[in-house]
Protein backbone atom coordinates (compact mmCIF):
# COMPACT_ATOMS: atom_id res chain seq x y z
CA UNK A 1 0.00 0.00 0.00
CA UNK A 2 0.83 3.62 -0.32
CA UNK A 3 1.41 5.43 2.36
CA UNK A 4 -0.10 9.17 1.43
CA UNK A 5 -1.34 11.74 3.70
CA UNK A 6 -5.10 11.41 3.84
CA UNK A 7 -7.39 14.17 4.72
CA UNK A 8 -9.37 14.20 7.71
CA UNK A 9 -13.11 13.84 7.91
CA UNK A 10 -13.62 17.65 8.43
CA UNK A 11 -14.60 19.74 5.13
CA UNK A 12 -11.36 21.63 5.16
CA UNK A 13 -7.91 19.84 4.95
CA UNK A 14 -5.08 21.39 7.39
CA UNK A 15 -1.75 21.05 6.88
CA UNK A 16 -0.10 21.31 9.58
CA UNK A 17 3.54 22.12 8.57
CA UNK A 18 5.33 24.87 10.07
CA UNK A 19 5.17 28.16 8.22
CA UNK A 20 8.21 29.20 6.13
CA UNK A 21 9.95 32.09 7.91
CA UNK A 22 11.74 34.02 5.27
CA UNK A 23 14.31 37.17 6.39
CA UNK A 24 14.06 40.31 3.73
CA UNK A 25 15.86 43.23 3.46
CA UNK A 26 13.90 46.20 2.17
CA UNK A 27 14.97 49.61 0.85
CA UNK A 28 12.36 52.09 1.28
CA UNK A 29 12.58 55.85 -0.68
CA UNK A 30 10.26 57.90 1.81
CA UNK A 31 10.49 62.13 1.87
CA UNK A 32 12.53 63.16 4.05
CA UNK A 33 10.57 65.20 6.71
CA UNK A 34 9.30 65.05 10.15
CA UNK A 35 7.49 62.10 11.26
CA UNK A 36 8.43 60.05 7.77
CA UNK A 37 10.07 57.44 9.91
CA UNK A 38 7.46 57.22 12.70
CA UNK A 39 5.10 56.04 10.03
CA UNK A 40 6.96 53.52 8.46
CA UNK A 41 7.53 52.29 12.15
CA UNK A 42 4.29 52.65 13.40
CA UNK A 43 3.15 50.32 9.69
CA UNK A 44 5.75 47.34 11.53
CA UNK A 45 4.48 48.13 15.48
CA UNK A 46 0.56 48.46 14.72
CA UNK A 47 0.56 44.90 12.89
CA UNK A 48 2.99 43.32 15.06
CA UNK A 49 6.11 42.48 12.61
CA UNK A 50 9.21 42.79 13.95
CA UNK A 51 12.51 44.79 12.82
CA UNK A 52 15.68 43.12 13.07
CA UNK A 53 17.53 46.03 11.64
CA UNK A 54 16.99 49.65 10.44
CA UNK A 55 18.66 52.11 8.76
CA UNK A 56 18.25 55.40 7.75
CA UNK A 57 19.72 58.60 6.22
CA UNK A 58 19.10 61.06 3.61
CA UNK A 59 20.20 60.47 0.11
CA UNK A 60 19.17 62.84 -2.17
CA UNK A 61 19.72 66.09 -0.67
CA UNK A 62 18.23 68.02 -3.74
CA UNK A 63 15.48 65.83 -3.64
CA UNK A 64 14.73 65.42 -0.30
CA UNK A 65 14.47 61.86 0.37
CA UNK A 66 15.85 59.12 2.43
CA UNK A 67 16.42 55.88 2.07
CA UNK A 68 15.25 53.58 4.77
CA UNK A 69 17.27 49.81 5.20
CA UNK A 70 14.52 47.36 7.03
CA UNK A 71 15.25 43.83 7.39
CA UNK A 72 12.57 42.07 8.98
CA UNK A 73 11.18 38.53 9.16
CA UNK A 74 7.72 36.35 7.54
CA UNK A 75 6.28 34.15 5.63
CA UNK A 76 6.52 34.67 2.31
CA UNK A 77 3.06 35.95 2.55
CA UNK A 78 3.60 38.52 5.36
CA UNK A 79 6.54 40.21 3.73
CA UNK A 80 4.20 40.50 0.61
CA UNK A 81 1.64 41.89 2.77
CA UNK A 82 4.47 44.39 4.64
CA UNK A 83 5.73 45.53 0.84
CA UNK A 84 2.26 46.32 0.06
CA UNK A 85 1.07 48.86 2.69
CA UNK A 86 4.59 50.27 2.89
CA UNK A 87 3.70 51.33 -0.89
CA UNK A 88 0.35 52.60 0.32
CA UNK A 89 2.28 55.11 3.02
CA UNK A 90 2.04 58.58 2.05
CA UNK A 91 5.69 59.49 2.89
CA UNK A 92 6.39 56.25 0.93
CA UNK A 93 8.33 56.81 -2.91
CA UNK A 94 9.37 53.17 -3.45
CA UNK A 95 9.98 49.88 -1.81
CA UNK A 96 12.35 47.30 -2.95
CA UNK A 97 12.73 43.85 -1.89
CA UNK A 98 17.04 43.82 -1.90
CA UNK A 99 16.38 39.99 -1.09
CA UNK A 100 14.65 39.33 -4.54
CA UNK A 101 16.04 41.92 -6.35
CA UNK A 102 19.23 40.38 -7.78
CA UNK A 103 22.31 40.44 -6.27
CA UNK A 104 22.01 42.85 -3.45
CA UNK A 105 24.94 44.12 -0.99
CA UNK A 106 24.58 43.72 2.03
CA UNK A 107 26.97 45.27 5.08
CA UNK A 108 26.43 46.06 8.44
CA UNK A 109 29.41 48.26 10.86
CA UNK A 110 29.63 47.46 14.05
CA UNK A 111 31.94 49.32 17.12
CA UNK A 112 33.46 46.16 18.70
CA UNK A 113 35.27 48.01 23.00
CA UNK A 114 37.26 45.05 24.08
CA UNK A 115 39.44 44.98 27.67
CA UNK A 116 42.20 42.53 28.01
CA UNK A 117 46.29 42.71 28.65
CA UNK A 118 48.56 39.55 27.91
CA UNK A 119 47.49 36.74 25.65
CA UNK A 120 44.58 38.11 25.69
CA UNK A 121 45.46 41.39 24.09
CA UNK A 122 47.59 39.66 21.49
CA UNK A 123 44.63 37.09 20.62
CA UNK A 124 42.16 39.88 19.92
CA UNK A 125 44.57 41.71 17.54
CA UNK A 126 45.59 38.49 15.67
CA UNK A 127 41.60 37.73 15.48
CA UNK A 128 41.13 41.50 14.67
CA UNK A 129 43.44 40.91 12.08
CA UNK A 130 42.06 37.96 10.60
CA UNK A 131 39.00 39.85 10.49
CA UNK A 132 40.09 42.90 8.66
CA UNK A 133 38.78 44.67 11.89
CA UNK A 134 40.71 48.13 12.13
CA UNK A 135 41.74 49.31 15.51
CA UNK A 136 40.11 52.82 15.68
CA UNK A 137 40.89 53.48 19.45
CA UNK A 138 43.65 51.79 21.89
CA UNK A 139 44.50 52.22 25.50
CA UNK A 140 46.85 50.27 27.37
CA UNK A 141 43.50 47.53 28.94
CA UNK A 142 41.61 47.75 25.76
CA UNK A 143 40.93 48.42 22.10
CA UNK A 144 37.86 49.32 20.23
CA UNK A 145 37.96 47.70 16.65
CA UNK A 146 35.57 48.87 13.50
CA UNK A 147 34.30 45.71 11.31
CA UNK A 148 32.57 46.06 8.47
CA UNK A 149 30.74 43.20 6.03
CA UNK A 150 27.85 40.85 6.41
CA UNK A 151 26.42 40.58 9.15
CA UNK A 152 27.03 36.78 10.12
CA UNK A 153 30.45 38.16 10.01
CA UNK A 154 30.04 40.73 12.25
CA UNK A 155 28.35 38.23 14.35
CA UNK A 156 30.87 35.63 14.24
CA UNK A 157 34.05 38.29 14.95
CA UNK A 158 31.76 39.60 17.94
CA UNK A 159 31.36 36.26 19.58
CA UNK A 160 35.25 34.92 19.22
CA UNK A 161 35.62 38.64 21.37
CA UNK A 162 33.51 37.39 24.20
CA UNK A 163 35.68 35.51 26.44
CA UNK A 164 38.88 37.96 25.16
CA UNK A 165 37.13 40.27 27.02
CA UNK A 166 34.25 41.98 25.21
CA UNK A 167 32.57 44.99 26.82
CA UNK A 168 30.51 46.62 24.75
CA UNK A 169 29.14 46.25 21.30
CA UNK A 170 28.17 49.08 18.88
CA UNK A 171 26.39 48.64 15.91
CA UNK A 172 24.72 50.25 12.17
CA UNK A 173 22.58 47.79 11.43
CA UNK A 174 22.27 46.60 7.55
CA UNK A 175 22.90 48.82 4.21
CA UNK A 176 21.73 47.46 1.39
CA UNK A 177 22.00 48.27 -2.59
CA UNK A 178 21.64 46.22 -5.64
CA UNK A 179 24.23 45.72 -8.53
CA UNK A 180 24.09 47.15 -11.48
CA UNK A 181 23.13 50.20 -13.48
CA UNK A 182 19.92 50.91 -12.00
CA UNK A 183 19.04 52.55 -9.35
CA UNK A 184 15.70 52.72 -7.13
CA UNK A 185 12.85 55.16 -8.44
CA UNK A 186 12.36 58.32 -6.30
Amino acid sequence: MNAQLQPSGSAYFIDNAKPVIETHALAVIVDNEPGALARVIGLFSGRGYNIDSLTVSETQHEKHVSRITIVTSGTPAVIEQIKNQLERLVPVHSVADLTVQGIAIMRELAMVKVAGTGEKRVEALRLAEAFRARVIDASTASFIFEITGKTDKVEQFISLMVPLGLVEVARTGVAGITRGPEGMKV
